[in-house]
C-alpha cells in the first residue's frame, strides 16, 4: 500500500525542486520523475505550478515536512499488516511502478492512469512457492524502507528552505488521497475474489466428493449384484426345511393392478400340502395376494382375502411350472399347469384393485407385511423363474414358456438376482435348465 503513498511523495519533492523560485538550490541531476495517477479533470501534461508563494499563516515548511515524514511512517506502520495479507496487490503494484520508473514521464503517467481507469483487472498469476512469496514481501519491505530514508534525505536536501504553495500542497493531498481510495479498492476487490475462490472451490469439493461417493456406491452394488451364476436369471431359491424363518424377499414392489399374472417353476419336497410358494401383504391386508397348499386343503388363491380352489396336483416332488391370472373385471381367473389351462373361475375379488407399496415373500405366508410366519404353513423345495406380468397373458404365451420355447420376463416382477434377497438360511443355487426341469414332469 505504501508503495503508491511513496511514489506520491517521490513526485512532491521533485515537482517541489523544480518548481521553486530562481535562486533556490535545484533537484540533483540524478533525481527522475516517479508517474502517479491524475484526477480526470487535472490541468494539461505535468505539473504546472502558481507563481505565487505561499501566504503566510500556515506552519513553516519544515515543521509541515517533518510531520508529513512521521505520519508516512506512522502510516508505514499501520499498513504492514495489510502489505503482509495482501502480497499479490504489492507484487503487481510494485511491478506497475517500476515500469513507471522506467518510462518517460508523461506517457508513464498516461499508462498508469490508463490501467487505473480500467478497474477491475487481474493480478497476475498467483506465486506458487512460499518461501518465494516471503522472499519477495522482505525484498518489498525493504525497497520501501530504503525509499522512505531518501525521501528523508531529499526532503533535508532539497527543500529546506522552500516553500511549497498551497495549492501544490492541496493537490498533493487530493492525489495521495485518490491513491488511497484505489488502493483500498483493490484490496476490496482482491478479498471478494478471494471469498468468491474459496467459495467456488468448496462448491467443486462437494461437487467432486458427492460424484465420488455415487461411484463407490454404484461400484459396490455391482459386486455386491455380481452373479456366480451364468446370467441374472439362471438360479433358484432354496428352502429345506419347514420353519418359520427360511424365506425368500423380492426387493421390488407391486404397483396398484387391475390384473396380473403370476408365473414360477417350483419342485415341492414337503406333503401333505406344499404350503405357501409366494405371499403379498400390503398394511391393513396381509393376504393380498396369496397362493397356499395347507394339509390335505385343495390349492387357493387368496385375493384381498377371498378364495377361489384351484385344480392344482404339485406335491409329486417333481419340478412343474404354474401360472395364475386374475383380472379385477368380475373377478376372472384362470390356473395353469405344465402350459395347459386346467380351471377357471370368477367373482374372486371383483372390482377390487391390487394395493400397491406391500411386501411380497418368497416360501412363507405373512400375517403382518413382511412377517409373523408360520412353520405349518411354509413352502418346502425349490423355486425358480418367479415373474408377475400387469395384464392376463395369452394362453400360448403362458405355453411356450412353459415347454421352454421363450424366456419372457415379468414387466412388473422379473425374476434377477439382484431383486431376490435370502433369509434364515434359504440359499441360491444355480437352477437346472428349462429343459432339464421339463424332463422332469
Amino acid at each position: 500500500g505504501m508503495l503508491l503513498v511513496a511514489a506520491g511523495l517521490l513526485l512532491a519533492v521533485a515537482a517541489g525542486g523544480r518548481g521553486s523560485p530562481a535562486g533556490e538550490q535545484e533537484s540533483p541531476p540524478g533525481s527522475r520523475f516517479v508517474c502517479t495517477s491524475l484526477p480526470l479533470d487535472a490541468a494539461g501534461a505535468g505539473c504546472p505550478l502558481p507563481p505565487v508563494p505561499m501566504q503566510g499563516g500556515a506552519l513553516p515548511p519544515e515543521e509541515e515536512l517533518k510531520a508529513t515524514v512521521l505520519q508516512l511512517r506512522e502510516t508505514v506502520l499501520q499498513q504492514k499488516e495489510t502489505i503482509g495479507s495482501q502480497r499479490e496487490a504489492i507484487r503487481e503494484l510494485t511491478g506497475k511502478l517500476s515500469r513507471c520508473e522506467a518510462a518517460d514521464g508523461k506517457s508513464a503517467a498516461g499508462a498508469w492512469k490508463n490501467e487505473v481507469g480500467k478497474g477491475k483487472d487481474t493480478m497476475g498469476d498467483l506465486p506458487r512457492d512460499p518461501a518465494q512469496v516471503i522472499d519477495q514481501l522482505s525484498r518489498t519491505m525493504q525497497t520501501l524502507k530504503d525509499r522512505l530514508e531518501s525521501l528523508e534525505h531529499q526532503l533535508r536536501a532539497n527543500v529546506s528552505y522552500a516553500a511549497l504553495p498551497s495549492d501544490l500542497r492541496e493537490m498533493l493531498q487530493r492525489r495521495l488521497g485518490d491513491l488511497e481510495r484505489q488502493l483500498l479498492s483493490k484490496v476490496a476487490e482482491l478479498e471478494d475474489e478471494k471469498s468468491l475462490l474459496h467459495n467456488e472451490t468448496s462448491a467443486h469439493r462437494q461437487k467432486t466428493e458427492t460424484a465420488l461417493n455415487a461411484l463407490l456406491e454404484r461400484v459396490s452394488e455391482l459386486e455386491k449384484g455380481n452373479s456366480a451364476f451364468k446370467s441374472p436369471d439362471e438360479f433358484k431359491v432354496s428352502l429345506p426345511l419347514r420353519t418359520n424363518y427360511l424365506y425368500g424377499k423380492i426387493k421390488k414392489t407391486l404397483p396398484e393392478l387391475y390384473a396380473f399374472t403370476v408365473c414360477l417353476w417350483l419342485r415341492s419336497s414337503a406333503s401333505p400340502g406344499i404350503g405357501t410358494p409366494f405371499s403379498y401383504a400390503v398394511p391393513g391386508q396381509a393376504n393380498e395376494i396369496v397362493l397356499i397348499e395347507w394339509g390335505n386343503n385343495p390349492i387357493e388363491l387368496l385375493i384381498n382375502d377371498k378364495v377361489a380352489q384351484l385344480p392344482l396336483f404339485i406335491s409329486d416332488g417333481k419340478w412343474h411350472h404354474i401360472c395364475i391370472t386374475w383380472t379385477t373385471r368380475d373377478g376372472m381367473w384362470e390356473a395353469f399347469q405344465d402350459g395347459e389351462k386346467l380351471g377357471t373361475g370368477e367373482n374372486l375379488a371383483p372390482w377390487h384393485p391390487i394395493k400397491p407399496g406391500g411386501v411380497l415373500i418368497l416360501g412363507q405366508e405373512q400375517d403382518t407385511v413382511g412377517g409373523r410366519f408360520d412353520a405349518t404353513q411354509a413352502f418346502v423345495g425349490e423355486m425358480s423363474q418367479f415373474n408377475i406380468w400387469d395384464r392376463v397373458l395369452k394362453a400360448e404365451d403362458i405355453m411356450n414358456i412353459a415347454n421352454c420355447s421363450i424366456n419372457m420376463p415379468g414387466n412388473i416382477i422379473p425374476w434377477v438376482d439382484n431383486n431376490v434377497d435370502v433369509f434364515g438360511g434359504a440359499t441360491k443355487w444355480p437352477v437346472e435348465t428349462c429343459e432339464e426341469r421339463l424332463l422332469d414332469l
